[in-house]
Formats: structure tokens, sequence, C-alpha cells
């Protein structure tokens, strides 16, 4: 596919009519990317990522990324180890940075223009975050990658993916999982767990049901964001979820009459 670019050379899309979003927020945990291994990065499973990513980014959709940190080191572990939880969490936000780099290489490497923006500033790698300069790096056609969460401790990266969706306009907040979607019990422990098609803001925090955490899901229900929970690791599940399958479960507010 060819992709047009504007006079500065940038690639430029344009989203198709078909499809019901013109630009999403990606959230992804650390541990997907340490696969089998349980820790760091396993080349073969973000390999698989970036080709789901890529192949909506074909489409002409506008994509902003939220990655954890958990595969390298994760803030609440701190208090365990006998560090501090802000310092803890400091580690976490540095580890997400890693990840970043590393997912902004595949995608590069696979001709997808992309820019790694920190909530910690670290210049020599990443540019400091700026709204402003989010949104015209997504206007481009370039896969904005959001490291360091919002660069204050106890804060999760749910709540920063819930944050930059919010700042970028996004129309939805994808959050892929190793699951096909909410359940009301642990599925892994009880086979008799009943997965969710659609769920509402409130009932995810009343009944405690693992979307993302309280925070996140407050931010998203007072400004009527709407959260998709979906396996990510299915070939193709991204690309079929944004061009308007039912896949996974959606978290949202009441429908509006």
């Amino acid at each position: 596919m060819t992709i047009p670019r504007d006079q500065e050379g940038n690639q430029h899309t344009t989203a198709a009519q078909t499809t019901p979003y013109r630009r999403i927020l990606l959230k992804l945990s650390g541990e997907i990317l340490a696969g089998e291994r349980g820790l760091g990065i396993d080349p073969s499973v973000i390999g698989r990522l970036a080709d789901e990513v890529v192949s909506v980014h074909s489409m002409g959709i506008e994509i902003g990324l939220v990655i954890g940190g958990g595969n390298i080191f994760r803030g609440v572990q701190a208090g365990a180890q006998g560090l501090d939880r802000a310092s803890g969490d400091y580690m976490g936000m540095l580890a997400t940075s890693i990840n970043a780099l590393a997912i902004q290489d595949i995608l590069e490497q696979r001709g997808v223009p992309t820019r790694v923006l920190s909530a910690i500033e670290m210049k020599e790698i990443a540019e400091p975050y700026i709204r402003r300069r989010a949104l015209r790096h997504l206007e481009k056609g370039r896969v904005v990658i959001f490291a360091c969460g919002i660069g204050n401790p106890y804060f999760t990266t749910d709540t920063a993916a819930s944050l930059r969706a919010l700042e970028i306009n996004a129309q939805v907040l994808l959050k892929g999982t190793k699951v096909d979607g909410v359940y009301d019990r642990d599925p892994k422990k009880d086979p008799t767990a009943v997965r969710y098609e659609e769920v509402s803001f409130m009932e995810a925090l009343q009944q405690g049901l693992k979307v993302m955490d309280a925070a996140a899901i407050s931010l998203c229900m007072d400004n009527d964001l709407p959260i998709i929970v979906f396996d990510v690791g299915a070939e193709g599940n991204l690309k079929r979820l944004v061009s308007g399958e039912q896949i996974g479960t959606i978290v949202r507010g009441p429908k509006k009459e």
C-alpha cells in the first residue's frame, strides 16, 4: 500500500470512511512483551504486536501507544524489595521507556514513522511530552508512543493511558491483554467464568472487574471515553476491532436515548 506524503515529505493518511475510528489509543501491558519468558522482551512477541499496529496504521488510523513496564520492573514491587514506593514508581516509568524504544525500533524497521514522547525528559532518546506536539505527529501519520506514564509516582500506566487518550482526543481506548475480554471471575482459575460483551463504567467499578484500575476507569467515565478490552495476541484482532467487529468487552456509559 502506498502511503501519500505531505509537502514536507511526512507520511500522512486519512482513515477510510468505513472504519468507525479515526484516532485510537492502544494500551499494552509490559508483561505481554515478555511472552512466555515472564521477564524481558520476546522478539517474536514484539514483532507480532508491531505487525498488528502496522496493519491498522496502513488503514489510515492515527495511533497512540502506551506500554507498561511490568516485564522489567513494577513500582508495586518496591515495598517488597525494601525500596520507597515513589522511587520504585520512577524506576517503573524508566522501564516503560525501554519498551517504548523497542517497539519504536521494530515499527520503523517495518516502515512506520514513529515518535517517542516521554513524560520524564530524556532528550537524547525521546521528545518531551507536549500535547500539541503529540497531536501534530498524529496528524502527520506518525505512531506516537507515550513513555514514562504521566511522570508522577502513584499513578499506573492504565491511568496514563486514559489521560493521554483524552488529551489526544482519541475516540476509544483499547486495552490489549492476554484474555479475550472482561470476565466476572478469573477464567484461568475458574472455567465457569462468564465473559461480558458489554459492561458500564459503574458496574466495572462496583464489581471490581479487572478492566483497568479505578482511577483510569473513573477518568474515562467522567469524560465518556469507551474502553474495549480484547486479546491483542490473536492475529488480526486489532484490525478487525477497528474495522467495527464486536471483539472483546466494551466498557462505556449508559446508551443515550
